[in-house]
């Protein structure tokens, strides 16, 4: 008996549509995924932005800040550096109150940060910095800030002090500021010896940063010591130019412990 012979099978020249239509699904759910991870919730967003804003007292509670990339109005300089920083700054906001105390890894921070910005600005021969065991020196040379015989701060010098100090008043070390000259005698109606012109250069420091900056009155002091303290011999003209100098002292807890 012979047997029955299947009819022949058609092909199916549209199969090629069940996998464009896998292809389209798998597309459209990758755009809706893309979608999702570019739209971010308004609320929750200004709900971080709060927080961020609560947190370093922009803003007080239960007030919604503003959402921007970046608030202009709300910059700081941390530790704070002011590169433009103006002649006669008006006094700052902030107390003596909540200030912390500088340790020796503060000091070192803070002579990276002014060294940095003295390279900045080709300021290196003007100011050197050290760290000792009485705390962070700053010496402001007599060339950058001084004219020859005269105590007076250079106009042109300001920028250089207020950054300085900027940096050294954002926390409640006590401050010294000390006046050394060179051995070459002075003598003139307004400055008879070097002891004179020391205090008085070291006297006008105090004086702009008591004005200029939140410092508590018993936190500084001023002090002249001449030619008695140089840093190098006087013999040659760059030693003594080393001497001149108006030394900003930023004490240790160990210093402030040794003092009256």
């Amino acid at each position: 008996m012979a047997l029955k012979k299947e009819p022949e099978k058609h092909v199916n020249h549209e199969r090629w549509l069940v996998s464009y239509a896998d292809f389209i699904t798998l597309l459209f759910a990758v755009f809706v995924v893309l979608y999702a991870m570019g739209v971010s919730d308004k609320k929750k967003v200004e709900e971080v932005m709060k927080s961020i804003s609560e947190s370093f007292g922009m803003a007080k509670a239960g007030t919604s800040p503003k959402i921007n990339v970046i608030d202009s109005q709300q910059i700081t300089v941390i530790p704070a550096l002011k590169p433009e920083a103006k002649i006669e700054p008006m006094s700052h906001s902030r107390t003596g109150q909540g200030k912390t105390r500088a340790t020796d890894k503060d000091f070192r921070q803070i002579k990276a940060a002014i060294e940095a910005y003295l390279v900045k600005k080709g300021a290196q021969s003007k100011v050197s910095l050290d760290i000792t065991r009485r705390g962070l020196i700053v010496s402001l040379k007599e060339a950058g800030f001084f004219a020859s015989g005269q105590a007076d701060i250079k106009p042109e010098a300001y920028e250089l002090i207020n950054t300085i100090a900027e940096v050294v008043t954002q926390y409640n070390n006590p401050l010294r500021l000390e006046g050394h000259t060179d051995n070459v005698p002075i003598s003139t109606a307004q400055f008879p010896s070097n002891w004179e012109l020391s205090t008085a250069r070291a006297t006008n420091g105090l004086k702009y940063l008591l004005k200029n900056f939140d410092i508590e009155t018993d936190k500084i002091s001023a002090t002249g010591y001449g030619e008695f303290r140089p840093l190098a011999p006087n013999e040659a003209s760059e030693g003594r130019a080393k001497n001149r100098r108006v030394d900003l002292v930023m004490l240790s807890g160990e210093a402030e412990r040794g003092e009256p």
